[in-house]
Order: C-alpha cells, then sequence, then structure tokens
C-alpha cells in the first residue's frame, strides 16, 4: 500500500518584500508561477514515522522530524487523532536550498499524500490551512499554477496565464538560507522606507496575455540586492544567461537558483549551452510554465494505473 503524489518547484515573477513585522515576517506580494520540475513524495504505512530520500542533493535533506514531510504527516495526524506511522520517500528532482521551495513542495506533496492513504476526508481548505502553518510557500506548492501570495506569502489568489512560458534555471554550487537571506534584506533596509509590498499590474497583464517580452519587463525580486550581497558570483551567471540571449534573468526567490526567461525551446536549448560553458553554475534544467500543484499519480486503490488516473 502505498501514495505517491508529484508536486512542482516554483520561481517568483515577482517579489516584493516589505518591512519586517513585530513577529520577524515580512509582508510580501509575491507572484509564484509553478514550473515543471518536480519532486515526487511516497507514503506508505509503517511501524513509525521516517523519512528517506533519493535524487539530486538528497544528502543535504534533513531526514528527521524537522523535515516539512515529516511535520506535514504529523500536522494531519494531529488533526484528525491519526497515529502518524508512515515510511516518506522523497525522490528529489528540485533543487535543494535553491530558492524554488523543494522543501514547500515536499510538505505539501506528503500532507496530500497522507490524507489520500489515510483517507481523512480533509477539505482544501482544511489542507491549505495546515500548508500555512508549515510556511510561506507551501500552500502554493499545494495549488500550483500561478497565484499572488499575500501577507507573508500563504494567502493565495488564482492567476489568469494565457501561455506557456520557456525557463532556464542554473543550479548554484552551494546553497541559501531563506532566513539568512532576509536577514541581509533587513541590514541593507535599514533606515530606509520600505513601500508596502504591491503586485506589478503590468506584470499581471503579462501573465494573462502569456507575453514574454512584457513579463520579462516586468519580472522583479526585493529579495536579489540581499542574495547577491551573500553571493557575488551569482552575478556572473545572470549576466552570462543574459548575454546568451535570454530575455531576463533574476535570481529565484531568496536564491541561489537563477532563472532566466526565453523566448522558446530553441532559445532556452541556446541559454543551457551557454551557461554551462560558462562555468558559473554547477548544472542547468530547463522547463515549462505554468505547472499544475501537487496531485496523486499513484495510490494504493489504482498501482499500475496512468498517472492522474
Amino acid at each position: 500500500m502505498s501514495v505517491t503524489v508529484r508536486v512542482p518547484a516554483k520561481v517568483n515573477v515577482q517579489l516584493a518584500v516589505g518591512a519586517a513585522r513585530p513577529d520577524g515576517f515580512h509582508d510580501l506580494a509575491n507572484v509564484f508561477l509553478a514550473v515543471g520540475l518536480y519532486d515526487e513524495v511516497t507514503v506508505t504505512p509503517a511501524d513509525e514515522l521516517s523519512v528517506t530520500c533519493e535524487g539530486t542533493d538528497a544528502d543535504q535533506v534533513p531526514l528527521d522530524r524537522t523535515n516539512l514531510a515529516a511535520r506535514a504527516a504529523l500536522a494531519l495526524a494531529a488533526r484528525r487523532g491519526i497515529d502518524p506511522a508512515v515510511h516518506i520517500h522523497i525522490a528529489k528532482d528540485i533543487p535543494v536550498a535553491g530558492g524554488m521551495a523543494g522543501g514547500s513542495a515536499d510538505g505539501a506533496g506528503a500532507l496530500l499524500a497522507c490524507n489520500e492513504l489515510w483517507r481523512t476526508g480533509a477539505s482544501r481548505a482544511e489542507l491549505l490551512a495546515i500548508c500555512a502553518d508549515l510556511g510561506s510557500d507551501v500552500p502554493f506548492s499545494l495549488v500550483g499554477g500561478a497565484a499572488l501570495g499575500t501577507g507573508r506569502g500563504e494567502r493565495l489568489t488564482a492567476l489568469e496565464v494565457g501561455g506557456t512560458f520557456h525557463w532556464v534555471f542554473a543550479m548554484a554550487g552551494r546553497g541559501l538560507s531563506t532566513p539568512a537571506v532576509f536577514r541581509e534584506f533587513d541590514r541593507l533596509a535599514e533606515g530606509l522606507d520600505i513601500p508596502e509590498p504591491v503586485a506589478s499590474r503590468e506584470l499581471l497583464d503579462a501573465l494573462a496575455k502569456g507575453d514574454p517580452d512584457a513579463l520579462a519587463a516586468a519580472v522583479s525580486n526585493d529579495l536579489q540586492p540581499a542574495a547577491l550581497s551573500l553571493f557575488p558570483e551569482l552575478a556572473e551567471t545572470l549576466d552570462a544567461g543574459r548575454t546568451a540571449g535570454a530575455l531576463t534573468a533574476l535570481v529565484s526567490g531568496s536564491g541561489p537558483t537563477t532563472a532566466f526567461l526565453v523566448r522558446d525551446t530553441a532559445s532556452a536549448e541556446k541559454v543551457s549551452e551557454t551557461l554551462l560553458a560558462s562555468g558559473t553554475c554547477r548544472t542547468v534544467r530547463t522547463a515549462t510554465a505554468p505547472a499544475p500543484g501537487a496531485r496523486v499519480i499513484t495510490t494504493a486503490h489504482d498501482i499500475g494505473a496512468p498517472a492522474g488516473a
């Protein structure tokens, strides 16, 4: 018996960050776009809760109860009075500590998988509430597509996307801590008047029209200066991608993965080859967006059925 859920990575096409709140968080206008790089999370009944992981950078993934997938299982079990005795296996394809919400994806994937395995009957609203408790990016990992996240990013409004966007992602040689990047943002912003974060009308229109040129002109990331301050070498990667013909280049979320919007598949191949040859990144991936959110691909009741059945 097992349930497997596939869950996507994300790129932030806008990340507007407000001043630090008294609780330490920041208000955000966070425009999420799910991209076609996926982790798969499989849960199986076991004697006790455990986590294993395979794939790229799997050795960097915590396997104790601090893992968001384990925390998701514990949270759902506590709400429903269930013994969280499951084995959670994560097949990683989303970069670890890369600013693409890989950990959040695993949390959303484990939550949906456990909900299916245990047949709790939890509503979408209840699952989203658990996601919000787990972390700011986790609700979007469940929903996918495109959405505006407000508050600390957990309050979502679905957005229209009028076409397919092509992306190239360059993975750096080391990770960046999201809390460290926010602390650096606060240090750099000290004494400045930080405006309230607001979604860009131009960017939302570009998404709705499926217009890559308009989107390229509108993307922004308020955390990028902080990420570059902590990891200056990323500027070389951004420059290499722009020189190769990317429509725009930015740090993905808190980094250090860098994201390059390109016009089409051929452009993605050219930019990928140039980035790899530049020696400024560890590896490169291509993907399209938007992508669906977390979804069950096999269950204990339909193993062997087509994906999505």
